[in-house]
């Protein structure tokens, strides 16, 4: 195995093994999607929101990429904490690679959420989704690539904050706009055509609008490729802006 690989591998053990001792943060970070499958999907049951799928297939996958898009913004929380106790200070005399430190965490993040998400899914089923099985897989993978990107970003911004009170306002600004311009509980077609408009200056739009796409079986559609083309876009901008970022703190 390469340093690299090896590197990257110890990284994420050492995460992943935190996150195994808390079983909370495993559960309870699906709590508010559950909570809006729950107490909000059955208000769309009934309503022809779209000719491509059902009412489920359209809140399911923006319920997913909410749980990124929450979930990964705020995994900040975590280098600011370490920050107080020292743990970057000794980072900067370790040989690992920056880059292998940012990977081990964020795919610790990833593999969180897709099991979150996992979860989401099988509560969907109960309740009534009927979704193709790649389409459902597809689903996952985006909420993963999410997952990486904006978990690298709230990594970066994290490293130049220095409390959490600073960090948090600023994670609230971003993720708010997002949700709502977005169209994660409802398609931005729904509404005015100025909104629809501005909504498409807002990359996790696209996103949305793929894994709906995947749910609806349309797999070779232009949603689909948009929302390929954007998702390995922002996570290969943000995976360089954060390597960039680990190693300016340790140097």
């Amino acid at each position: 195995m390469s340093p690299f690989l090896s590197d990257t591998a110890l990284v994420f053990g050492r995460y992943a093994r935190q996150t195994l001792r808390s079983r909370l943060q495993m559960l309870f970070g699906v709590l508010m999607p559950l909570l809006y499958l729950l107490f909000f999907g059955p208000l769309l049951t009934d309503l022809p929101l779209s000719s491509a799928g059902g009412s489920w297939q359209l809140l399911v996958p923006g319920l997913l990429l909410q749980l990124g898009l929450f979930g990964a913004a705020f995994c900040g929380f975590g280098i600011i904490v370490e920050k107080q106790y020292g743990v970057v200070e000794r980072m900067r005399v370790t040989p690992v690679s920056r880059l292998a430190m940012l990977l081990g965490r964020v795919l610790r993040d990833a593999l969180l959420f897709v099991f979150q998400s996992v979860l989401l899914v099988l509560a969907a089923l109960v309740m009534g989704l009927r979704a193709p099985l790649p389409g459902i897989l597809v689903g996952f993978a985006f909420v993963a690539v999410l997952t990486v990107a904006l978990a690298s970003l709230s990594y970066a911004l994290a490293l130049k904050v220095n409390a959490p009170q600073e960090f948090g306002p600023v994670i609230n600004a971003v993720t708010m706009p997002s949700m709502l311009l977005s169209g994660l509980m409802l398609p931005m077609t729904l509404g005015p055509a100025w909104l629809d408009v501005l909504s498409h200056f807002m990359p996790f739009r696209y996103l949305v609008d793929a894994v709906r796409a995947a749910y609806a079986g349309s797999y070779a559609s232009s949603a689909m490729l948009y929302g390929v083309l954007v998702a390995l876009a922002l996570a290969a901008v943000s995976v360089t802006v954060c390597t960039r970022a680990f190693r300016r703190a340790a140097a």
